[in-house]
């Protein structure tokens, strides 16, 4: 629920999820959000690292929140967060999964700029970690659903070059913002796929041990690019743990 008092916008019990934290003068933090109604909103929680504080324990990442902050500036300040509970804390290779998911966001969202499908997205992939799913799986669909909402969605089933449709038995290249393109006995290109891959990304399906091979390594391929080739600090924890 927004409202306007004077020159002053006020936000209030916002779903809301915790990206990141860092200390903001002596007392206080500056916390990045990922909310259903605003997007990513940069907030200043005051006094939230004194030990007494209500706030100082609710401010975690991955767990769901009700946020109600006022301002127009581009920090505003936290009034009340109220935790929703539902979410078990991400643990061992699922928490590292989450933090690589919120630096996506962080990376790719402007704030204020609104996602609702995002958000649900996020949340879910929130909880797939928490009940310990596959990660591999959560973190594809993730990415896969982040580049579609951010205006790059992928073209799976369909040839760029041809418009036929993808064929399962066939190698593919994927040619940024075109799509896959047979190889057709081409030994070198950037990125190999099978049609199969393809078509299973499109659908969701990443119980076959080679299409998430392969997932992996075209989705890093798209990412790399839409990110500039930024290094993405936890990717590289991951890479470690050989989860992307």
């Amino acid at each position: 629920m927004a409202t306007l008092s004077g020159d002053r916008q006020r936000q209030d019990a916002q779903p809301a999820f915790v990206l990141h934290t860092y200390p903001f003068r002596e007392t206080s933090l500056v916390v990045e959000v990922f909310t259903r109604a605003a997007g990513r909103v940069g907030l200043v929680a005051r006094g939230a690292r004194r030990p007494r504080s209500a706030l100082r324990g609710l401010l975690m990442a991955f767990q769901p929140l009700l946020l109600s902050w006022a301002g127009k500036s581009e920090l505003r300040t936290l009034h009340r967060a109220e935790w929703q509970g539902g979410i078990p804390q991400l643990q061992g290779v699922g928490l590292m999964c989450g933090f690589y998911l919120n630096e996506l966001l962080l990376k790719f969202l402007a704030r204020d700029d609104p996602h609702d499908t995002l958000f649900t997205v996020y949340q879910e992939a929130i909880i797939a970690l928490a009940q310990r799913l596959d990660p591999a799986a959560t973190l594809r669909r993730f990415e896969k659903n982040l580049l579609k909402e951010l205006g790059y969605a992928l073209t799976l089933d369909r040839e760029a070059d041809t418009g036929n449709p993808v064929e399962p038995q066939k190698r593919y290249t994927y040619v940024i913002e075109r799509g896959p393109v047979a190889l057709n006995g081409r030994a070198e290109a950037p990125v190999e796929v099978t049609g199969r891959t393809l078509l299973d990304m499109a659908c969701d399906n990443f119980t076959d041990s080679v299409t998430l091979a392969q997932s992996k390594v075209l989705m890093r391929f798209l990412m790399n690019h839409y990110l500039d080739n930024q290094e993405l600090h936890t990717r590289q924890l991951l890479r470690e743990l050989q989860q992307i």
